[in-house]
């Protein structure tokens, strides 16, 4: 079911509320656009949503599934870092939700942590409470991993090694690993070591970076000097030893383009032109856009609502929310012209903003990278296409 109509106009309903548990975390990664980037809404919202706030929000997400006549909906839990609650919380986060939905639908929970807080006990009882967990890492090794510090600079690995090998133990239970893209690493070495972790799933993001705030960028990093696309150039090494490595994890990002290229749509707002399905209800209750935004200026994913005043189709209607919800027509003109803009999508939005402009009509600043990626996979797919 595409969407349901309301009054003559055809809406895509929301499918996936991220729940903010906990608006602190344990970590202090060089890189977090959360804690160090412009927006600094976090210091004002409380360390931990309320339970009145979960209340409400269960019943907006059970509105919104009643009005779209949803049969299943997506609640991730994150921070922050969510197990900073611990389980007992989050349990009771999750049963106030399945409680709320009307009959005929159901939830399915995911909880993304840093692993650092995750014990045998928690992840028993969070398996046994139907939640699927996601790792973020940085690769399988400690080198890896060393922007990824404590706020006192001792480095998480070690706990989060524990984490990793509790959940390999537990394949039903683990989601997956986001690896945020580090082009001074070796991307043949932070494949093979997150492949050798066993994840279902992995998810290489690129930093989130905008015109305004260009991404990182050495002029000659320890693996060569960098050219035009060096993120474009690193993610294509890495696709080539997934493509040729034989059975192994799903990587996100490669098996979205393969599948645009094919010609389904897209479930990533990482590229493609499929329309949003997600949105954010912060500790507050405050109902934000995609954490993303927040790299760019300080207010950008706020919408002015909250559950305990709007519903979730009044957010279907907020201006920014609907400009990411509109596929080709939220692109700028160099975007629409472009040959690769099915499979493009413009990129991720939060990348195409441009201060001196005030908006987000424009590529990506990661353009070129990204139609350095989609050209190769699409050359090495007709190859073999014609091999067979």
């Amino acid at each position: 079911m595409a969407g349901e109509k309301s009054g003559r106009t055809a809406v895509v309903p929301f499918r996936q509320f991220v729940l903010k548990v906990h608006s602190r975390c344990n970590l202090a990664c060089t890189y977090c656009y959360i804690y160090t980037g412009p927006d600094r809404s976090w210091r004002t919202r409380p360390p931990t949503v309320p339970a009145a706030t979960v209340r409400q929000t269960a019943l907006r997400i059970a509105e919104h599934a009643r009005t779209h006549r949803l049969r299943e909906v997506r609640i991730d839990l994150h921070g922050g870092e969510p197990l900073l609650t611990g389980p007992g919380p989050l349990l009771e986060q999750a049963a106030a939700i399945r409680a709320a939905l009307p009959d005929g639908c159901t939830a399915e929970f995911g909880l993304q942590t840093n692993g650092t807080l995750l014990t045998p006990g928690t992840l028993d009882t969070l398996a046994a409470a139907g939640f699927r967990l996601g790792l973020s890492l940085d690769g399988g090794t400690p080198g890896l991993n060393r922007r990824r510090t404590d706020h006192a600079g001792r480095p998480s690995w070690p706990a989060v090694s524990r984490a990793v090998r509790l959940l390999r133990d537990r394949p039903g239970v683990f989601a997956g690993i986001l690896c945020t893209i580090d082009i001074t690493a070796d991307p043949a070495e932070v494949h093979d070591s997150l492949r050798a972790l066993d994840p279902p799933m992995i998810d290489f993001l690129l930093p989130h970076a905008n015109w305004s705030s260009p991404p990182p960028a050495a002029a000659r990093g320890p693996h060569g000097p960098a050219g035009r696309t060096p993120y474009g150039d690193w993610l294509c090494t890495v696709f080539d030893l997934w493509w040729d490595g034989g059975p192994g994890p799903r990587v996100r990002v490669f098996t979205e383009i393969l599948g645009l290229l094919l010609g389904r749509p897209s479930s990533s707002e990482a590229v493609g032109l499929s329309p949003v399905v997600a949105l954010v209800v912060d500790t507050d209750g405050a109902i934000e856009q995609v954490d993303s935004l927040k790299s760019t200026y300080e207010g950008a994913a706020a919408t002015g609502l909250d559950v305990f005043h709007h519903t979730f189709d009044e957010a279907l209607a907020h201006p920014g929310m609907a400009a990411r919800r509109s596929g080709r027509d939220g692109l700028g003109p160099q975007c629409r012209s472009c040959a690769l803009v099915e499979v493009c999508g413009g990129g991720n939005y939060a990348h195409r903003y441009r201060a001196d402009t005030g908006g987000f009509a424009h590529p990506s600043v990661y353009c070129a990278d990204l139609e350095r990626l989609i050209r190769h996979i699409a050359a090495r797919l007709d190859a073999t296409i014609a091999l067979n």
